[in-house]
């Protein structure tokens, strides 16, 4: 009989010791992201650490600062009161999917720029800055513009950034090496392992900032829009970021942000990312 109730209970203790890693797994991703960051006063943001002027990583302090980066604080007290908390997680153009479908963050403020592709996955807030890809080159260089990439010449891209396809579209001859980061990237180009480096004009901006010796040229092949990425089934949370995008446009903050970090960046114009 005791044997009996072993084999019998055996099965039982199995189903039940699955039960809650089965629905600990689920909560993870597909929880309420709105009512979790009510109830924790937090919003977790996934935003970049190499992308000067949107998100980059001070060495001194630690802290990572830029537009995205005060972006993602200000809308958290806008939903959450002034009281609330933006946790910030650092990500990479190819690892901002990844770590909002498995739940490591609530929503993504890292340059991604808004495509039918992305959409099909994950769901987006409001246009928050209109980007444009464009190039960057040294100065002096014979390259002005995506029409001279042609066979011979080689650009620099970052994996997980569209703006690689995009760049083999224009310039089907040129030659694409891709990095996994903005940092790397530019490192490359200075080194002469490319003639280019080519993503959204806003970043590049940044890098010809660090460097007054490489210059973005020939204006924009294409309109990048960024917006905010969440995961799929939070509408409450993009209803609720968006709205907060909207005030901090209407209440002067957004266009304080914009001066604050682009202000002083020669050749960039307001008008261009409204």
């Amino acid at each position: 009989m005791a044997k009996l109730w072993k084999r019998m209970l055996l099965p039982l203790l199995l189903v039940l010791l699955m039960m809650p890693l089965s629905s600990c797994g689920k909560s993870v991703a597909d929880r309420d992201i709105l009512t979790t960051a009510k109830t924790t006063n937090t919003i977790v943001w996934g935003v970049k650490a190499d992308t000067r002027l949107f998100g980059l990583m001070d060495i001194k302090t630690g802290k990572i600062e830029g537009f995205d980066v005060d972006m993602a604080k200000a809308i958290t007290k806008q939903i959450l009161g002034s009281k609330g908390k933006a946790q910030l997680v650092q990500v990479t153009s190819d690892t901002r999917v990844p770590m909002i479908k498995g739940g490591s963050v609530d929503a993504v403020i890292a340059t991604m720029t808004i495509t039918p592709e992305r959409q099909k996955i994950l769901d987006f807030s409001d246009v928050y800055f209109n980007a444009g890809q464009s190039i960057l080159v040294k100065k002096g260089s014979p390259i002005k513009s995506v029409k001279d990439l042609k066979k011979g010449t080689k650009v620099i891209g970052v994996q997980g950034s569209n703006s690689v396809d995009n760049v083999k579209k224009a310039a089907p001859d040129t030659t694409v090496l891709q990095l996994s980061d903005y940092a790397q990237a530019f490192t490359a180009l200075k080194s002469g392992q490319g003639d280019a480096l080519t993503t959204d004009n806003g970043i590049l901006y940044g890098m010809s900032e660090q460097d007054p010796n490489y210059i973005v040229t020939g204006g924009t092949f294409t309109k990048e829009p960024y917006g905010i990425a969440i995961n799929k089934g939070q509408k409450p949370f993009v209803q609720a970021v968006n709205k907060a995008i909207k005030q901090l446009k209407q209440n002067g903050t957004y266009a304080k942000l914009i001066k604050k970090w682009f202000g002083d960046v020669p050749g960039f114009s307001l008008k261009e990312v409204e």
